[in-house]
């Protein structure tokens, strides 16, 4: 009996054994697939959206962008809106002469769709080629020989990776024989490229046990933190200089725009400098463009700048855009305008003997930026070929005018005259400084943080304003007083001035029955805050709004911050 019952448990013991044996084989293949890396890559192809054998997929600073090149003739190419937003601006599409124009210390350059003459790439084809639905394309490689930039292209699939930013880009080594860059931080995850010991990521990212970065080829994804080196800051790049020659002034320059109107104006020149000290240039408002075919209006003088000369100060005429009939916005668009300007004033440059050209174009509309820029490389490049200065006029950087592109200008141009007045103006809803210290030093910040401190002269105001505010009404009106104007106002009034620390002013205030009137004052200790500012940023100068708002004093006080040599 015993031995019939063991005879049927062993089937069953056995059952259990294999069951047994079978489960720990499927823990054993479950645990190892679960932790066996995966070995199917991502098509380059579908990583990059590249969806026919010319299209070329753009990588810049790190970021695969939506924007694509394309392969003409073998070589890649890059569309025209791309490479002027993004790359360099000199490649300006003129609509005019249907061409791009290439500025640079050489001149200007033409660039027409179709010819190689003046430029073409390493394989020989035209820099610049247009296709059939209009749109126009850059050569990438001619690109590259005017831009400050490191660019490579790759095939299989086709590709550009394109960096022009370096500040606080890290790279880290790689440290295994058997490291891959996934597509998602995961051993589960496609595999992007296989890397080599010793290669070198760009660093994005930390996740713990994966990390975010990109190959050298373009392949931005994720790898094991244990197959990289601690990431280390790429060393400072200096970026390559301009070829672009500013002429420049081995002293520091006091400039003074004179508002001259008439030839009246320039005759009582002499009598309004007589007792001034210390200026070494002086700016009269000389020339205005007056209609839309770019025509202008002159008071140049070369008795002015004779006299001027005698005084040993230069003469850098101004030229503005006030004139309603002309919009810098549309007219400058055309070559033929820019150059209609230029070629005018270049002459009566030469024909007075003046030294400089101050730009003043005021009020600009950010549709018209790209057409403002090569107005300014096109009259540099003319401008030096007779050894005229070019500064520019600008007003303080705010967030609503950063599409002026100040650092562009400054590319250019010989010095950037930065306007640090008119925070609170005329039509002001609340009545305010003229120019507080607080807001000269945002204009210095701002403008040596994309441009060097030796071509910023800051502009400070010889005047202000009396505000009057009516009780029980909400409008405001204001009256602009000089110098000695505000003094007398406020003692004439008899209001009673506080130093305001903060703003670096004294603000007079009086009470009338009916109104409150006041002045945040411009005067010896307003000037002295500013002037300590400008001195301590080591600014290329100052320049003053304007010639006869002054105070007698203030004219040795700017010489003791502002050692021009003259």
């Amino acid at each position: 009996m015993k031995e019939q019952q063991k005879k049927k448990a062993a089937p069953v013991l056995v059952v259990l054994i294999l069951i047994v044996l079978v489960g720990a084989a499927g823990v054993v293949s479950f645990l190892i697939n679960r932790y066996k890396p995966g070995t199917e890559y991502m098509a380059g192809n579908e990583y990059f959206n590249l969806t026919d054998e010319n299209s070329v997929a753009l990588i810049q600073n790190g970021e695969l962008l939506e924007e694509q090149a394309v392969l003409i003739g073998g070589e890649p190419y890059a569309a025209y809106t791309y490479v002027e937003s993004q790359l360099n601006s000199c490649f300006y599409w003129d609509e005019e002469t249907k061409g791009i124009l290439l500025t640079t210390s050489g001149g200007v350059q033409t660039l027409l769709p179709g010819d190689a003459a003046v430029a073409k790439t390493p394989g020989g084809q035209p820099a610049v080629q247009q296709e059939s639905d209009g749109k126009v394309y850059i050569s990438l490689d001619v690109v590259k020989e005017y831009t400050d930039l490191d660019y490579a292209y790759y095939s299989d699939p086709n590709r550009v990776v394109i960096r022009n930013e370096w500040d606080g880009v890290e790279q880290a080594t790689v440290q295994s024989d058997t490291a891959q860059v996934r597509q998602k931080g995961g051993i589960k995850s496609l595999i992007l490229a296989d890397v080599q010991k010793g290669d070198t990521l760009l660093y994005l990212e930390n996740l713990d046990n994966w990390c975010k970065v990109m190959t050298a080829d373009g392949y931005t994804g994720y790898i094991q933190t244990e197959d990289i080196s601690e990431p280390e800051a790429i060393e400072a790049r200096t970026a390559k200089k301009d070829s672009y020659e500013r002429i420049t002034r081995d002293h520091k320059i006091n400039l003074v725009w004179h508002q001259s109107t008439s030839t009246e104006s320039n005759d009582a020149m002499a009598e309004m400098t007589a007792e001034m000290t210390g200026v070494n240039v002086i700016s009269p408002t000389w020339f205005s463009v007056t209609d839309e075919t770019g025509t202008i209006s002159s008071l140049a003088s070369a008795d002015y700048v004779k006299l001027a000369h005698e005084a040993g100060r230069e003469v850098w005429g101004l030229i503005d855009n006030f004139n309603e009939a002309f919009d810098e916005t549309t007219d400058l668009a055309y070559a033929s305008v820019r150059s209609r300007i230029i070629e005018q004033l270049l002459a009566e440059a030469a024909s007075c003997g003046m030294d400089g050209i101050n730009v003043d174009f005021e009020n600009l509309k950010e549709a018209g930026i790209p057409h403002y820029l090569q107005f300014l490389r096109e009259l540099t490049s003319a401008a030096h070929a007779q050894n005229l200065v070019v500064s520019v006029d600008t007003p303080v950087p705010q967030a609503y005018t950063m599409y002026y592109q100040r650092g562009e200008q400054a590319r250019f141009v010989d010095y950037m005259i930065v306007m640090a007045y008119d925070e609170h103006f005329a039509g002001s809803e609340e009545a305010g400084s003229v120019s507080s210290l607080p807001f000269v030093q945002q204009a210095v910040e701002e403008m040596t943080r994309v441009m060097p401190a030796d071509q910023v002269i800051c502009g400070i105001p010889f005047y202000t304003r009396v505000w009057t505010e009516k009780f029980g009404q909400s409008a405001i009106t204001s009256e602009v007083l000089g110098m000695d104007g505000a003094k007398n106002y406020a003692k004439e009034n008899q209001m009673t001035e506080t130093w305001d620390a903060s703003l670096g002013q004294n603000v007079a205030t009086v009470e009338t029955s009916d109104a409150r009137y006041t002045i945040w004052m411009e005067d010896e200790q307003s000037m002295e805050e500013k002037l300590k500012v400008i001195q301590s940023a080591d600014l290329a100068g100052v320049a003053e709004w304007k010639l006869g708002f002054e105070c007698a004093d203030v004219w040795s006080l700017i010489s003791e911050y502002i050692e021009t040599n003259s």
